[in-house]
């Protein structure tokens, strides 16, 4: 059985019968035609289910941000060393630069836009979010998705108020150009302390917090 796929990126026009997973976008460059192979993805971005035709050779930053609008990802370095593409991969943080979109078929994604659904944002923004936000912890924030993609990912381990070196660990792949790195210490362990410390009561100190902001 073959399938019709009509796509229109990047000013390319596609139109070009295709086996399952795959097809070809026709390219003019000058007077010939380029064909490049497609693949057919089924993706699960953010809780959504999420289906997109994008070159075989893409990487998850690339279908992410030039064919979804999930921009919050950035580009950086484009080969893994800044860590500002990092997003997660059933829960633990990958470079989506340097991942193949054809890799993570059916697997769980989530990027910064997906962060306040997760369960301790409640539909609301993520206490990492918040603490960056008190501790001026972003400047030019073209590193931050990646750093909170990182470090959302720390606190969700580990559940439990964390160590200044384990956040240093946990974002030794992201690179920041602006704070010099404290502020966002300060935020990590402070959003982990609202997260998961608990005064002699037993009572969450992130509720207490909360109700006296």
């Amino acid at each position: 059985m073959h399938h019709r796929c009509y796509q229109h990126s990047r000013g390319l026009e596609l139109s070009h019968a295709f086996a399952p997973g795959a097809c070809l976008r026709r390219r003019r460059t000058g007077a010939n035609l380029a064909l490049v192979a497609q693949t057919l993805l089924s993706l699960r971005i953010n809780g959504e289910a999420v289906s997109a035709a994008a070159p075989s050779h893409w990487t998850l930053l690339e279908v992410l941000r030039y064919h979804l609008d999930l921009i919050g990802s950035k580009q950086g370095c484009d080969k893994g060393d800044c860590g500002a593409c990092t997003v997660q991969v059933d829960g633990r943080p990958v470079l989506a630069c340097l991942t193949l979109a054809a890799t993570v078929q059916g697997r769980d994604i989530r990027t910064v836009e997906g962060l306040s659904w997760t369960e301790a944002s409640r539909g609301g923004s993520h206490p990492l979010q918040d603490a960056f936000d008190r501790h001026d912890a972003a400047q030019c924030g073209f590193c931050t998705p990646g750093i909170l993609m990182s470090a959302e990912a720390l606190l969700r381990e580990r559940a439990r108020v964390v160590e200044r070196d384990e956040v240093r660990a946990a974002l030794a792949g992201n690179l920041c150009r602006c704070t010099g790195y404290t502020k966002i210490i300060d935020a990590v362990v402070e959003a982990s302390e609202r997260m998961y410390a608990t005064d002699p009561a037993g009572s969450e100190k992130a509720a207490i917090a909360q109700a006296g902001s």
